[in-house]
Order: C-alpha cells, then sequence, then structure tokens
C-alpha cells in the first residue's frame, strides 16, 4: 500500500510515536516563523527556557503585523525582536520587507521540510510541497530550542482537483468552494491533500493562496506536490538548488476523497461572518459596495497584483469606492514598480499601503458603519475589520478589483477576454532588509532592548487539587479567538504585556468579562461547539490565564486553541453529553474534585454543579504529554522539570 505525500513527510520527520491516525506523534522541525504580534512572547517563553541559540535549520522572525506605530509600543516590540534574533541565531525579516507567509515563500521555504509558525496561515508553505503548521508561540519556542512537536496522527483528505479553471475564475474560488463543501469544522484533524491533471495547471502562487486559507477548515494543514511548477518557481527565486520532486504513490490510500472539477467552477464569495457562508457572486447580485481591500498573506503575491492593474488600467475607482492595496512583499513592490503595475494602480485611485498585514488584522482601513467591505482575505468574523457592524465579503482580486471600479459587487466574467498572465522568469532578489543573526561566538555583545511595554510571562501554577470556581461566562457555538482576543490597531501592541491586554478579553461578547473574573479570582469559562477557531494567537489563553480562569468546558475545540489552552496550565474539556451545556448557566458554582488523578486515571473528568445540585461527565481524551503538562502548569512548567 503506498503512502500520501502527508504520510511521507511527517514518517521521514517521526520522533515519537507511530503513524497510527487520532494517536499523538512527535515530529522534528526543520523551519519557523514568528510575527511581531506573537513573536515578542515567544521569544520572552524561548529566553525562559535558557538555550542559547536555535537548533533548527532556520528559524525567521517576520514584522509584520504590527506596523501602525501610533506609540512606543509597537517600535519597542521590534527592537526588542530584532535584538533577541540577533543574539539567539534567527533571521529578522525588517518592517517593510514584507508579509511573513509571502516572504517565506519566496525566500526561506523548501519542499519536504517541516515549518511550524506562531501564525496560523503558516500552511502557505503547503503550496510548495512543506508540511507547515500553525502553532502557539510556546510551542515555536519549544522547536526553536530544539524540541519536538507534538500533533494529532492526522487523517488526510485527498481533494482531486480536474480540468482547468475559466477565465475569471480563480485558485481563492477553488478554496472558497472547499470551505462550501466541508465547512469551517470539515478539516479538523485532517490534513487536506491537492491531487490530480488540475494541479500542474496552477502556478504556486494560486496554490499557496488555497493552502493558505485552508486554515479556515481547521485543518491540521494543506499540501501540493513539489512538482516541475515548483521547480520554476523556486528557480525564479534563485533557489532551484532547494528543488526536490515530492508526489503521493499511485497507489496511496486516502481517508476522504473529494472530487473538485475546476471547469465547473464560478466566482464566489464568503459572506459575513465566516469563511464558510459562501454563495456565487450571481446569487448575490450587484450589491453596493463601501471599501475594497486587496491583499493580505491571502492574495498579495506579484500574479495577483498582475491581474488586478490589467482590470484597473485606465479606469478608476467608483467615486462612492475606497480601493486600497497591499502587496505581500517589498520584492512584489519592486517588481510591480518595475512593470509599470504601480503606476497604474495609482493612476486609477489606488490608496498604495505598505508591504504587511495592515486591515486583514483590523491594523487600519475600517470600513464606515455598516459598510460593506470586499477583501481579498481568509477571515471575515464580526469586528475583525475594526468596525463592528461591517459587512465583510471575502474575494478573489478578480473580482474586487472589477467592483471597486463599477461601485457594485461585480463578476469579472462580464470583463470580456482574459491575457494569459505570465510570471517572469526571474524575480528580482534583494534580501537587504533580511538581517542576519551574530556568529554563536559573539552572541555574548549583543544587547536585547526591552522597552517598558514588556512585560514578564505570566506564572502558571501547578494543577490544584479540587478546581471550586463559577462560570465567568457562556458562549456560543463558533467563538473565535478574535472574540477572546480582539486584535486591532488599539489591542495588537498590548501583545508582550499581558496585564494590560487581558483589559480586552472576550470583550466583543461581554465588556464587563474582564473585571467580573478579576473580581472571582478563579473561575470556568463554557462555550460551544469549534470553540477557539481562526488565529494561532496564545494570547487567547494567557490573557484567561492571567485573569484566572482555571478550565474551559465546550461542546468541541478548534485544534491550535486547545494545544494553547494545554500549554497555558488552562484544562480544556469537551461535554460527554452536549444537552449538559443548556442546563449551565453564567455564574453557576462549579466543582472538580480531585481532577489532577481523574486525568491521570482515565479520559473522563466528573464536574458537580453545585448551584443546580446535578453532575455530568466531561471528556478529558489527553496524551500521557498532556496530562504531563496540565498537572505541572503547562508546558514551561512541564519542560522546566524535564530539565531540572
Amino acid at each position: 500500500m503506498g503512502l500520501t505525500l502527508t504520510e511521507k513527510i511527517l514518517s521521514a520527520h517521526l520522533v515519537e510515536g507511530e503513524m497510527i491516525r487520532g494517536t499523538e506523534i512527535g515530529i522534528r522541525i526543520d523551519q519557523t516563523l514568528t510575527q511581531d504580534a506573537t513573536g515578542t512572547m515567544a521569544y520572552l517563553e524561548f529566553e525562559a527556557m535558557g538555550v542559547p541559540r536555535v537548533k533548527t535549520e532556520k528559524s525567521v522572525a517576520y514584522i509584520d503585523h504590527n506596523t501602525l506605530q501610533s506609540g512606543f509600543e509597537n517600535a519597542d516590540d521590534h527592537r526588542f525582536i530584532g535584538s533577541v534574533a540577533k543574539k539567539h541565531g534567527i533571521y529578522f525579516s525588517r518592517p517593510g520587507n514584507g508579509i511573513c507567509h509571502q516572504v517565506h515563500l519566496e525566500r526561506f521555504g523548501v519542499p519536504g521540510k517541516t515549518l511550524i509558525g506562531s501564525d496560523s496561515h503558516t500552511p502557505t508553505g503547503g503550496g510548495i510541497g512543506m508540511i507547515a503548521i500553525g502553532a502557539g508561540g510556546m510551542d515555536v519556542a519549544v522547536a526553536m530550542g530544539g524540541g519536538t512537536y507534538y500533533i494529532t496522527c492526522p487523517k488526510v483528505v485527498k481533494v482531486n482537483l480536474t480540468g482547468k479553471l475559466s477565465p475569471w475564475v480563480a485558485a481563492k474560488d477553488v478554496i472558497l468552494e472547499v470551505l462550501k463543501r466541508l465547512s469551517v469544522k470539515g478539516g479538523v484533524g485532517k490534513v487536506i491533500e491537492y491531487t490530480g491533471e488540475g494541479v500542474k495547471t496552477l502556478s504556486v502562487p494560486e496554490r499557496a493562496t488555497i493552502t493558505n486559507m485552508g486554515a479556515e477548515l481547521g485543518a491540521t494543514t494543506s499540501i501540493f506536490p513539489s512538482d516541475e511548477t515548483t521547480r520554476e518557481f523556486l528557480k525564479a527565486q534563485g533557489r532551484e538548488d532547494v528543488w526536490t520532486e515530492l508526489k503521493a504513490d499511485d497507489d496511496a490510500v486516502y481517508d476522504e476523497v473529494v472530487d473538485i472539477n475546476l471547469s465547473e467552477l464560478v466566482p464566489l464569495a464568503a459572506c459575513p461572518h465566516s469563511p464558510d457562508n459562501v454563495k456565487s457572486i450571481e446569487e448575490i447580485g450587484n450589491m453596493k459596495i463601501d471599501q475594497v481591500c486587496i491583499g493580505s498573506c491571502t492574495n498579495s503575491s506579484l500574479l495577483d497584483m498582475m491581474k488586478v492593474a490589467h482590470i484597473l488600467k485606465g479606469k478608476t475607482v467608483h467615486p462612492d469606492v475606497s480601493l486600497a492595496i497591499a502587496p505581500g512583499s517589498k520584492q512584489v513592490l519592486t517588481m510591480m514598480a518595475e512593470l509599470g503595475l504601480l503606476e497604474t494602480m495609482i493612476d486609477a485611485g489606488v490608496r498604495i499601503l505598505e508591504s504587511a498585514c495592515g486591515p486583514c488584522i483590523g491594523m487600519g482601513q475600517s470600513p464606515n458603519s455598516g459598510g460593506i467591505s470586499l477583501r481579498t482575505f481568509n477571515r471575515n468574523f464580526e469586528g475583525r475589520s475594526g468596525t463592528k457592524d461591517g459587512q465583510i465579503y471575502l474575494v478573489s482580486p478578480e473580482v474586487a478589483a472589477a467592483s471597486a471600479v463599477a461601485g457594485v459587487l461585480t463578476d469579472p466574467r462580464t470583463l470580456g477576454d482574459m491575457p494569459e498572465f505570465v510570471l517572469p522568469e526571474k524575480f528580482k532578489i534583494n534580501d537587504n532588509m533580511i538581517a542576519a543573526p551574530v556568529d554563536e561566538e559573539d552572541m555574548d555583545s549583543v544587547e536585547v532592548l526591552r522597552g517598558p511595554n514588556i512585560k514578564p510571562f505570566p506564572v502558571s501554577e501547578s494543577l490544584a487539587e479540587t478546581i471550586d470556581a463559577k462560570v465567568s461566562l457562556k458562549v456560543g457555538d463558533n467563538i473565535t479567538t478574535d472574540h477572546i482576543m480582539p486584535a486591532g490597531a488599539k489591542i495588537l501592541p498590548l501583545r508582550s504585556n499581558i496585564p494590560k491586554i487581558s483589559e480586552h478579553c472576550f470583550a466583543v461578547c461581554d465588556e464587563k468579562f474582564h473585571d467580573r473574573a478579576l473580581e472571582l479570582g478563579k473561575s470556568i469559562v463554557i462555550g460551544g461547539s469549534n470553540y477557539g477557531q481562526g488565529s494561532s494567537r496564545e494570547h487567547a489563553a494567557l490573557a484567561p490565564l492571567y485573569l484566572g480562569v482555571k478550565a474551559v468546558i465546550t461542546k468541541s475545540f478548534a485544534r491550535i486553541h486547545v494545544a494553547n489552552l494545554i500549554n497555558a496550565g488552562i484544562v480544556p474539556l469537551t461535554f460527554k453529553n452536549e444537552a449538559d451545556y443548556d442546563k449551565i448557566d453564567q455564574m453557576d458554582e462549579l466543582k472538580i474534585e480531585h481532577i489532577g488523578e481523574q486525568i491521570k486515571n482515565g479520559s473522563t473528568v466528573v464536574v458537580t454543579d453545585v448551584t443546580k445540585g446535578f453532575t455530568f461527565e466531561t471528556n478529558a481524551d489527553f496524551s500521557e504529554r498532556q496530562k504531563q503538562m496540565l498537572c505541572a502548569g503547562g508546558l514551561l512548567n512541564y519542560t522546566k522539570q524535564l530539565n531540572s
């Protein structure tokens, strides 16, 4: 029986466990990446481990999220990250060099390697045949220190692509179609592996768009084979030497198969407020729009910019529409200037933003009150844009550009013949915005620069014998990490200051949560299904930890968030009988006796609702390693115990 590409790469990196679906495996990590919104905490955690030098093949720190410097906080964090990187063996991508996933694909990604990043869209690397996984900052810190990264051995879903995309139908429409079919929960515990004759018709930037937004499926990661198209892309980047052909065996066996005929796809949009709320442009109709934003790690490649410039050439953005474009990297921006694309966009009335995440994370460009904004991004969660009642639609660059000119949602197939867009045989290479670390013998000469916004990592205590606490908050289904720990220009600069950022914890759901949690001292949160979907931000676990949350009980969890809770020492439990969720109210007193013993001795934890006078069972399906971590009070304490 042959192997899938996923199985081949995971097996080659297997350190602990066996390749048995649903069991925990430990893999060796070749590369890591961080960005500034998560990086400060990751490097504080790395320092706390006492490892002097990173042990990975390549670790890169990117500045791309908190680039709006309206106060000292972001600039201080950037100095801190730059100095830590220089000292400890990490490459530093300076502000302005671009979005981490776009730059990593261009300059560092290697087919067949493993990559984890403290950003949920790290699976972008799957576009060139990497196993690239989003993770919490602490997991990344451990990997940088040479530690093993643990995941549940995933099921592998085969997405069999046939045919070829019709003119003006885009790679974005492929992943929107997958989301429409599978939902934001459909990829949990799975790797999405793309195969079939249709793969050959997709360029690397198009493949990267698909693997990037595969994060919204809840999938562990997504991956394409490494083929001649991959080789040509790496050759154009001056990195052909790292190319290897990689593909699944012809007789590989998959857990599920999804067939997609690319020829049958039409332009699509994800409607508010979920990436899987997908309809065709034709279904939605000629809806008046207020704003268009093009960019993000999903759609900011040179290929995307070539298509947008073609649509805008000789035209003017509609007077009722604001159009902002953020190229994905300095390389993309430079080549846009050389090819005349930049001039075309500026002439059309485009607002050119810096090469950074920007509006995708609510860092500027918030739409007007109740405004309808078309975005080429990957998430449209309520309030994420910075406008609470903003109506965000996720579309392809082709739909976005055509609509910006028309002033209404527009099917780009009405534009007439589409020319063939061909990527250059050679990209412009200039890595002068990537600072190399000092040699190991010189590291003691480097001072780590700490500003007043950088506070110590919050301390977690070992698990108490009994948790007796009130429910500080009860929330519904599909609570995202944006609900738990919002982003945006006002909050992101506080990422290295847990006491301060915790003031905004759950503010989207309940503005009184912070004060109530502090007053209670310790508490439990109750949630619905798919709790913690979205971003990898570990602050969605660290802020509740600081506020005294001891356990979170839900119908189900998203993969990265449940790992972050365990890393922080917060106990994640799921209802055995989901009907018990309905019986519990906010401020009920819950009691979990002998919780450590219950976790150690089985997979069930019994909880008593003291207020209502009933008991209920929860699932505690943890690996032996996770049990030890929870009892120790989290990954940092556990790691210290191992090294003591």
